[in-house]
């Protein structure tokens, strides 16, 4: 991939979503589309994103019985998207028949711990692991569910890519070095996340809140 930066797109509004995608168009390979404005704009607002002309990322986190997920990705096919996730912790034979359930074309890929969780966050969930051993469990399970690979932070990505040689690895939360941390938790640079060998960078604020987003992409392009 030439470029690996996926813009996030967090907004409901369909106008402002296009012009922000088309500010920055020019120096990100892809744009990432997740709950706030599928569930405000549904297939049409995807189909018209698709018309910038760059790949879609569909990022619901599906999360349910097996047959209610493979229902609802078979409902998305038509979508044309090139990345859509689901969540690791809904088991292997949710996994299995979510990547059954896709198009040929559609990497299926699996929500680990979110970048906004730490361990605190986890244990109070029931979860006794702390974040980098939870994501090297759900990571091997995906692996034995078939899926293409795994969304975790870039403080994990070192190890799951160690050990899922072939894997497909999203990386969001990335701060390129200064820029504010908001609600993320485990972040890391878009460079070292790339190096230690996310297969796409996921990028939202420093992109998308910077006054000239098409320089703000040009200059992570740059670091990389």
């Amino acid at each position: 991939m030439s470029n690996p930066i996926y813009l996030a797109i967090d907004t409901p509004y369909l106008d402002n979503a296009q012009a922000l995608a088309n500010s920055a168009k020019n120096h990100i390979g892809g744009i990432k589309l997740g709950l706030e404005f599928f569930c405000a704009n549904g297939h049409h607002g995807v189909h018209e994103m698709g018309k910038i002309g760059l790949p879609i990322f569909l990022d619901l986190k599906l999360h349910d019985i097996p047959n209610t997920v493979a229902k609802a990705v078979q409902s998305l096919n038509m979508l044309s998207a090139a990345i859509l996730t689901v969540h690791a912790s809904g088991g292997r034979a949710m996994m299995e028949d979510a990547k059954a359930a896709a198009g040929s074309n559609i990497k299926v890929v699996g929500v680990t711990v979110l970048t906004s969780m730490d361990d605190h966050d986890l244990n109070r969930v029931g979860v006794e692991d702390n974040p980098h051993d939870q994501v090297r469990r759900l990571a091997d399970l995906a692996s034995e569910a078939g899926l293409d690979g795994i969304v975790c932070s870039g403080q994990e990505v070192k190890t799951a890519h160690q050990r899922w040689k072939d894997g497909f690895f999203v990386v969001p939360g990335l701060r390129p070095a200064g820029s504010a941390v908001g609600d993320q938790k485990r972040i890391v640079t878009p460079r070292q996340a790339r190096d230690d060998g996310a297969s796409i960078l996921v990028i939202g604020r420093p992109i998308s809140a910077a006054e000239n987003p098409d320089e703000a992409a040009r200059a992570i392009v740059g670091s990389l």
